[in-house]
């Protein structure tokens, strides 16, 4: 599928991870590449491995024009819902930019507000470099903070499942119940959070 580009200078691409997992913030990030300084190997995150995000990760860093994140925490989430927050989060990573772009794409199919032209994109993150630039960004970031999460809390097993509802996230729920980070608005949280309520209710431990 071929992308039109408009005919200016700064595009920007913007692509956000963690709208599934049950806690930690939605992380999006916005990248303005540099022409002149190509990176091979730009693909959706999702379909690189670990190392090789953390690799390309560095060179963007290295290499972009500019970068930001943007982000929403759980409570902003359970206030707005995942995919206000999202918009949120988007539109933030955008107005961090340290210039600020003449065009933006953006991966999916809607758009945050945002005070320059934009245009989304399906699948954005393996069809424009910039999205995909973003993409790894924003996992690289959220996974790092998983990794934090992990250490913090080593119960719950955020290290492996990153906060997505699996089975084991699901079991430390039920046997350790929420932790701040969790977004108390998403089911399987609310349905934990009311059995720990009907417990206490009853004098169960």
């Amino acid at each position: 599928m071929q992308i039109d580009r408009p005919n200016v200078s700064l595009i920007a691409g913007v692509d956000e991870v963690g709208r599934g997992p049950l806690v930690g913030d939605v992380v999006t990030a916005a990248v303005i590449l540099d022409p002149t300084k190509p990176i091979a190997g730009l693909a959706d995150s999702k379909k690189l491995t670990d190392k090789k995000r953390q690799a390309l990760a560095v060179e963007i860093k290295e290499k972009a024009l500019c970068y930001a994140y943007g982000r929403c925490s759980p409570t902003e989430i359970d206030e707005l819902n995942i995919l206000h927050a999202t918009m949120l989060a988007m539109t933030r990573a955008v107005e961090a930019l340290s210039t600020q772009p003449e065009f933006v794409f953006i991966d999916g199919n809607r758009l945050p507000k945002l005070t320059m032209p934009a245009q989304a994109v399906v699948k954005g993150d393996s069809l424009v470099a910039e999205i995909s630039a973003a993409s790894i960004l924003a996992k690289v970031a959220r996974d790092d903070e998983m990794l934090e999460l992990d250490a913090r809390h080593p119960e719950y097993g955020f290290a492996g499942h990153k906060g997505y509802p699996t089975k084991a996230h699901f079991a430390a729920l039920e046997q350790y119940g929420a932790i701040d980070e969790h977004r108390k608005s998403f089911k399987p949280v609310q349905r934990v959070l009311a059995q720990a309520m009907v417990r206490a209710k009853h004098g169960c431990s």
